[in-house]
């Protein structure tokens, strides 16, 4: 029993990586600098949230009340609970500058069973997270393209499932559901088989695919490009919405009181999944040890400030209760008669989405790449290319599962496991810290978590009440999907681990 929870150390993480790189499975290429990974941060976080989650969180639902006006407090809540977890993933980045992430940290701390359950986690939080932003970026796509004049024909942009579902719904079609109701009314048949299949999610997936194979530098230029597009269209629509702000809106702040702002912060945790994703992408820094944190921190700050001003000008346009549609920041200009700002707005949801698109297909073959360095997975997936220096082989894998998913899933569910897979993942993190702080006190630190053990206790107190507010069926398949790897551990992993048989 003590097997599996044997630690690999720091020593022998760094070793290791330097010794497949000699023996032929190659190094990966190391091009990134601080300004890189904050793009690549910025990159990963503005996206699905902040165009579409925000106005959820501030309406309300059928099965939750709306933050109002205080959803911009529910921003600061979430940044608080991520910045307690980003400062704790800076420490072990900056300490462990080794493709793998959370499943690396947890390798050194908690043991290789418990490495291994966060790695298959990290499937949930990349991978399948990704299957999410693909899905809303085809929506975004078929609504810009339409607002241009070129027809999409609806059975391309939208799976069957929500397709079926939309047909089937009771009363009026919900204008949130239109696309898919027209999918419905719309598709061909082939021997009388209904062909509804999202080809819109499925290619722009085949397409980060391809850039992230070709390589590191490239895929960070082209996100570069993309990040400073979407931030300056979101610089757009606070500069201009705040010209039409009425303060009146604003009040009463909190209509449901603190227990719908945190309700709101628990749905908008989506928005700020991605900081982790840098961590990735540690053995492509130039200068891990120095800049890891900074990409981790810096872009979680200017993150924060953006949304809460994006939110503040959200609210002070249109009234809360208005502002649970799918596209509520596009909307606003919309009522407005403003159809030209509506459109830049939708066109910078469009770049957000492909730009986490980006970063989550670039995040999760380094994690396989990590694992299989390790012997927990086939060899076969640690191999690098020897042109790109890319891990083109989980690479392509990860991104014809991802795409294959995304033309046929259901965004709703999608959503939930990412969340409760990210903050599992956070937890641990966080446990991680204190027992190395614990077990390794000398080891010197490039960069330090403050309040040690105080900021991962909080971190971890506050993902674990996040978690508590999902509903029962998203536990029930996180037990499923752990169950399922927890099998595959110890009829391979357990069997190859080169911890195991040096």
């Amino acid at each position: 029993m003590s097997t599996l929870f044997r630690t690999k150390s720091l020593d022998l993480l760094q070793r290791d990586a330097d010794l497949r790189g000699e023996g032929g499975a190659g190094h990966l290429k190391r091009a990134l600098g601080p300004i890189d990974l904050i793009s690549l941060g910025i990159g990963a976080i503005i996206g699905t949230g902040i165009f579409a989650v925000i106005g959820t969180a501030a309406a309300g639902g059928a099965d939750h009340v709306g933050a109002g006006p205080g959803v911009a407090l529910s921003f600061i809540i979430t940044a608080v609970a991520c910045g307690f977890c980003a400062l704790c993933y800076a420490e072990f980045a900056a300490l462990v500058p080794i493709s793998g992430s959370a499943y690396t940290y947890s390798y050194a701390t908690l043991g290789e069973l418990i490495a291994w359950i966060i790695g298959w986690d990290l499937i949930i939080e990349y991978a399948v997270g990704n299957v999410a932003v693909a899905i809303a970026w085809a929506a975004y796509f078929h609504q810009l393209f339409e607002g241009l004049g070129v027809h999409i024909p609806a059975w391309l942009s939208v799976d069957y499932r929500s397709a079926h579902q939309a047909a089937n719904a009771d009363g009026a079609v919900d204008p949130i559901l239109a696309l898919q109701y027209e999918a419905w009314i719309d598709h061909p048949t082939v021997a009388g088989i209904p062909i509804i299949f999202n080809f819109l999610a499925f290619a722009i997936v085949g397409a980060v695919t391809w850039l992230l194979v070709i390589g590191i530098k490239e895929s960070a230029r082209a996100n570069n490009v993309m990040v400073v597009l979407k931030v300056l269209i979101l610089l757009f629509f606070i500069g201009v919405g705040a010209m039409y702000v009425k303060p009146e809106h604003w009040r009463p702040f909190m209509p449901n009181g603190f227990a719908g702002v945190w309700t709101g912060a628990s749905l908008i945790f989506f928005a700020f999944i991605g900081f982790d994703a840098i961590s990735t992408a540690a053995e492509e820094c130039r200068n891990p040890g120095r800049d890891l944190p900074i990409g981790i921190i810096g872009s979680l700050i200017i993150c924060t400030v953006i949304y809460g001003a994006t939110a503040m000008v959200l609210t002070g346009v249109e009234p809360w209760q208005n502002l649970g549609v799918a596209d509520p920041l596009a909307s606003v200009f919309a009522k407005l008669g403003l159809n030209w700002a509506a459109g830049i707005v939708a066109l910078g949801a469009v770049l957000s989405m492909t730009a986490v698109l980006l970063v989550f297909q670039l995040g999760q073959p380094r994690i396989f790449f990590a694992m299989s360095r390790d012997g927990l997975l086939p060899k076969y997936f640690a191999k690098v290319h020897p042109r790109y220096q890319t891990p083109h082989v989980t690479t392509i894998w990860t991104g014809v599962v991802v795409a294959l998913l995304s033309g046929i899933a259901n965004i709703n569910e999608i959503v939930e496991l990412t969340n409760i897979g990210t903050l599992f993942a956070f937890v641990l993190v966080c446990a991680g810290v204190i027992i190395l702080r614990y077990t390794d006190p000398d080891r010197p630190r490039v960069f330090r978590t403050p309040f040690v053990p105080v900021v991962p206790l909080l971190g971890m107190a506050m993902c674990f009440y996040l978690m508590l507010g999902l509903p029962r069926v998203t536990w029930i398949r996180f037990g499923a999907w752990l169950l399922a790897g927890l099998i595959l551990y110890f009829c391979y992993g357990y069997w190859h681990s080169r911890l195991r048989k040096p």
